[in-house]
């Protein structure tokens, strides 16, 4: 996978609020989402994180813009409580290097169907200097009317994903390896095999395949719940790493 230096952030405020460390996000049983972008804003290539958390009683939503300083960024969080329709659709203004930067949601009839980022009838949209510079989600058409700019002429890149599954024994997602290459199909899977070499009779591990084939295979899950290992795939280095 493409790597990248940021750790994996809370979406959530106040009483829910965490450091930004895994362990924080594992042991609030928070499923996260995180994509990061690369594109021109305010004149300088920056990049822009988009981050989608789930617990069990919300989704949250945070944008991150990288500011003058790599250590600086000035980021827009959203709590999508059943109760509060309000905060569904809304935008916030950063002033970065002297320049607007607009972050415009509307997440009003967003489905996400069990997962942590919605699959459709939403969009994300991040303006600056009268361009839409990243758009995300598939209402394009509803964006593009309610910021009344124009699409960029660069388009964004995406630098890295990165995803944190809570409470699943089996998880599916596609993925790119490179800008440029295919989508894979990507499956992690823990489940217990019967044993006669333990006390309990029950040896758990995990499974990932890549387009249906076996990459790896970790066993006595109990005793290597952490690690890394690589593989390579059409010439290329992947890291595995499990915590």
């Amino acid at each position: 996978m493409m790597q990248d230096s940021n750790g994996i952030p809370a979406c959530f405020s106040s009483a829910e609020k965490l450091s930004d460390d895994h362990g924080a996000v594992t042991r609030s049983g928070q499923s996260v989402y995180m994509s990061v972008y690369r594109t021109k804003v305010a004149d300088h290539c920056r990049l822009i994180t988009i981050t989608w958390c789930k617990n069990l009683l919300l989704h949250g939503l945070s944008v991150s813009v990288e500011g003058p300083e790599e250590e600086a960024q000035y980021t827009c969080k959203v709590e999508l409580k059943p109760w509060y329709f309000w905060r569904k659709q809304g935008s916030k203004r950063f002033i970065v290097d002297g320049k607007a930067v607009d972050i415009f949601w509307d997440l009003k009839a967003a489905k996400f169907n069990g997962e942590t980022e919605p699959t459709s009838e939403y969009y994300v949209a991040v303006v600056c200097d009268e361009e839409v510079v990243l758009l995300l989600g598939d209402l394009k058409n509803e964006a593009y009317r309610r910021t009344g700019c124009r699409p960029a002429l660069i388009d964004p890149i995406l630098v890295s994903k990165k995803e944190h599954i809570f409470g699943k024994k089996k998880f599916s997602t596609r993925a790119k390896f490179h800008e440029k290459g295919r989508w894979h199909e990507i499956s992690i899977e823990c489940k217990n095999r019967g044993s006669g070499d333990s006390v309990s009779g029950v040896q758990p591990e995990m499974e990932i395949k890549i387009d249906g084939h076996l990459v790896i295979h970790v066993k006595h899950l109990q005793w290597k719940f952490r690690g890394n290992e690589s593989i390579h795939l059409s010439k290329m280095r992947i890291e595995d790493k499990e915590f």
